[in-house]
């Protein structure tokens, strides 16, 4: 086979947290008395929990505030985050995706995280993928988020393979262009399956199979 390792994305490609993300931000929106909706939302996928802080605090009006005053709007966020996470369970993980990883694993081929969340570990401990990756790169080991190729790149290391021999599976744009950035083949699905730098467009996820 070409590819020996797949390096998967975690939110919007295994499982899909992205409303919590919203209710948590939104939340924290509210005590800012910032505006926040849906469409604003949309600009944080795939993007470090800092980065989408300074993109809601675009429209805050308040004293300036310090680089401690920040970290402490993230770790709130965070905290109303991880209660909601801990209401996943393994029916959270789609039989689609469970039977694709099945098959998939049974051709040989390792699997990796490269997710920018500093929550992956939990969210696939709640739904049943704990032990399951050969490898996780996550927000905890990596000091730039996507489109940087660094979560990929360690991901890769992690496992001991070359980037030729690993295809990124992503939801996306700024994820793909991260693998593009460092030489990757990628596989889009979602929003990212029309995206001219995408190898392999999925139409869902188990389309997987068709590109082994």
């Amino acid at each position: 086979m070409k590819y020996r390792a797949i390096i998967f994305d975690l939110d919007g490609v295994i499982c899909h947290t992205d409303r919590y993300h919203y209710l948590a931000w939104k939340q924290l929106a509210d005590k800012l008395g910032i505006y926040f909706d849906e469409q604003i939302n949309h600009r944080l996928r795939g993007v470090s929990r800092m980065d989408s802080l300074n993109i809601i605090l675009e429209r805050y009006k308040g004293k300036p505030l310090s680089e401690d005053e920040k970290e402490n709007l993230a770790s709130y966020k965070n905290d109303i985050y991880k209660k909601y996470l801990l209401k996943m369970s393994p029916e959270d993980l789609s039989k689609e995706v469970s039977d694709t990883l099945c098959y998939l694993r049974n051709l040989g081929l390792e699997f990796a995280i490269g997710s920018s969340s500093k929550n992956a570990r939990l969210i696939l401990k709640q739904i049943g993928l704990g032990d399951y990756f050969d490898a996780i790169s996550d927000g905890n080991n990596i000091r730039y988020s996507k489109p940087n190729p660094e979560v990929f790149l360690k991901a890769a290391d992690y496992l001991g393979r070359r980037v030729s021999e690993c295809l990124v599976v992503e939801d996306a744009k700024a994820g793909v262009d991260a693998a593009h950035n460092a030489g990757f083949d990628s596989a889009g699905i979602g929003e990212a399956a029309d995206y001219p730098l995408t190898t392999y467009q999925l139409n869902k996820f188990s389309d997987l199979i068709n590109v082994f």
